[in-house]
């Protein structure tokens, strides 16, 4: 970033949408921090941001698109641990998706992990490639606005972010677990719900067919 600017800015960014484990608040915090002692400006590194949040993005909904769950779940098992990434991951990214649809786009991109991750059920579920665009700039462009300002404000002490989306990660992730314990749950309930209802309309039909 120091020695390529704006666009140090939007390489670092689609490789932090690409490869998850990659911080994307150190990238944004230490950017605004940039706007205080060079040439970069805070707008133009938001906008660099944003577009490689995006391309990041597209990258991930083909991906999720091409292959499918099946697939990106084997592939993630074989090959997760060379980008710090897990099956489990994946399923947790699915299940909000499966939860919320579009609008899990749009909040995801300001929740740490899921934040890219979001971009391939959204790609497996087929959907609207032009309002997964949309959802997925806005939402980037918020958590974008908000990090690099955290780090023009706490100038030498920007560092001091990662301390605060530490904590903040770890609650996000219990939550996530949370909600994804309670969707297995539900869903498990369903589908034994529709098999003893399947069953009582069976043993209801031989009945009438004996009568």
């Amino acid at each position: 970033m120091d020695s390529i600017g704006y666009i140090g800015v939007f390489l670092l960014i689609a490789l932090e949408n690409i490869f998850p484990p990659i911080p994307s608040e150190v990238i944004l915090a230490f950017g605004g921090f940039m706007t205080t002692y060079t040439r970069l400006q805070p707008f133009f590194v938001i906008l660099c941001a944003t577009a490689g949040a995006l391309s990041g993005a597209i990258v991930l909904y083909f991906f999720g698109r091409l292959l499918g769950l099946n697939r990106i779940e084997k592939f993630t098992g074989k090959y997760g641990k060379f980008i710090r990434l897990k099956p489990a991951d994946i399923t947790k990214a699915c299940a909000w998706y499966q939860k919320r649809e579009n609008k899990a786009v749009f909040l995801c991109r300001m929740v740490p992990v899921l934040r890219s991750l979001i971009s391939i059920p959204a790609g497996i579920a087929k959907m609207n490639f032009v309002s997964f665009l949309l959802l997925t700039a806005l939402g980037s462009l918020i958590w974008n606005t908000a990090l690099v300002f955290a780090g023009v404000l706490l100038g030498d002490n920007w560092l001091k972010i990662t301390e605060f989306f530490g904590a903040y990660q770890i609650v996000v992730l219990v939550v996530l677990g949370l909600a994804a314990a309670a969707l297995i749950i539900f869903l498990t309930v369903r589908s034994k719900k529709k098999s003893r209802k399947a069953k009582e309309a069976a043993v209801a039909e031989e009945k009438a067919d004996k009568v």
